[in-house]
């Protein structure tokens, strides 16, 4: 007697998993394999140099996601030289993204910029420029050049919104408000370049109820991807400070309780938006809380792909327009 086979679901995104997600929608861009290169080009962020405030955001420490060849002492060129010898031992047919990630990437004159962007692009190995930044850090003259860029690149930009609750912006020292964040990604439509979001879940301030309100707000927006943060008490920030002082202030999710709400967030989720990320990983030394048992990332996206299986949902089941509402 033959086994009965049974027939994968295919989501409209053009797979079978029950997410629109990242990594397949990447392999549709592009014929080898591509691999990001971080680098420090040793930028600041007007809530550090004093311009909004000083001491950047309360939860941030950048040496969380600086691998070891990001020195901003070093040029551009040497730090892309490193990362792409790195990667190259394990994989030698592939191209590479220049990802610009320390700090806010496009706080700078344009004459600065556009001597970083142009010398990251000049290494025949790099097709494109991932660009990690604040909303408040863009207008129409860089746009305009990154457009141009983009006829020939692949160009992103990334801006951590991080919460669309004004009061939890200003007290983790943001110091811009979410209508930035609207506005920004205004301007930065429809000119071929990628638009990406970064937000963290579990933020001072932000309810639960609150992040899934969030996860409407943002589904109106014009970006395409989006990485999801849960939030991480991180040695050497205020938070950390605070965290000690005061745990209670925090509500910090357990891994379970985290799957379980960030598939809860995907449902309301517009299903057009790419998931690129699911969660963050801290180096061990660095991260207070919380632990997950030394969960990897790979366990953790694993078990939330399981899980949308189980209860038998999907990103996007519960969305619904502003019009339809």
């Amino acid at each position: 007697m033959h086994k009965k086979i049974q027939k994968l679901k295919i989501y409209p995104w053009g797979h079978s998993k029950p997410y629109n997600d990242f990594s397949a929608y990447f392999k549709t861009l592009f014929k080898n394999r591509v691999q990001k290169i971080a680098i420090n080009a040793g930028f600041t962020c007007p809530n550090r140099d004093g311009n909004k405030s000083t001491g950047g955001c309360t939860y941030c420490n950048n040496d969380t996601f600086n691998p070891f060849y990001c020195n901003p002492k070093r040029t551009i060129s040497d730090q892309l030289k490193d990362g792409i010898s790195f990667f190259a031992e394990k994989y030698k047919a592939q191209k590479y993204l220049a990802y610009f990630q320390a700090y806010s990437n496009t706080y700078a004159s344009l004459d600065v910029l556009k001597s970083y962007y142009n010398e990251a692009l000049s290494d025949e190995k790099i097709i494109g420029l991932v660009i990690a930044t604040r909303p408040d850090c863009v207008n129409n003259e860089l746009l305009d050049y990154l457009q141009h860029l983009a006829q020939d690149n692949y160009i992103v930009l990334e801006f951590g919104v991080e919460s669309c609750n004004d009061n939890t912006l200003k007290f983790i020292n943001r110091c811009h408000t979410f209508n930035d964040t609207v506005n920004a990604l205004q301007i930065s439509k429809d000119r071929g370049i990628h638009v990406g979001l970064h937000y963290i879940m579990g933020l001072p301030g932000d309810t639960r109820d609150d992040n899934l309100k969030h996860a409407e707000i943002i589904s109106e927006l014009p970006f395409e991807t989006l990485k999801l943060h849960q939030l991480q008490i991180i040695k050497g920030t205020k938070m950390a400070e605070q965290y000690s002082k005061n745990p209670d202030m925090f509500n910090l999710f357990t891994a379970n309780e985290y799957i379980d709400h960030v598939i809860k967030f995907a449902e309301k989720l517009n299903p057009e938006i790419i998931i690129e990320r699911f969660i963050s990983e801290s180096p061990s030394d660095l991260l207070i809380a919380p632990r997950w048992d030394g969960l990897k990332n790979f366990e953790i996206v694993d078990r939330i792909r399981k899980r949308f299986v189980e209860l038998n949902t999907w990103q996007g089941r519960l969305y619904e327009t502003i019009d339809n509402r």
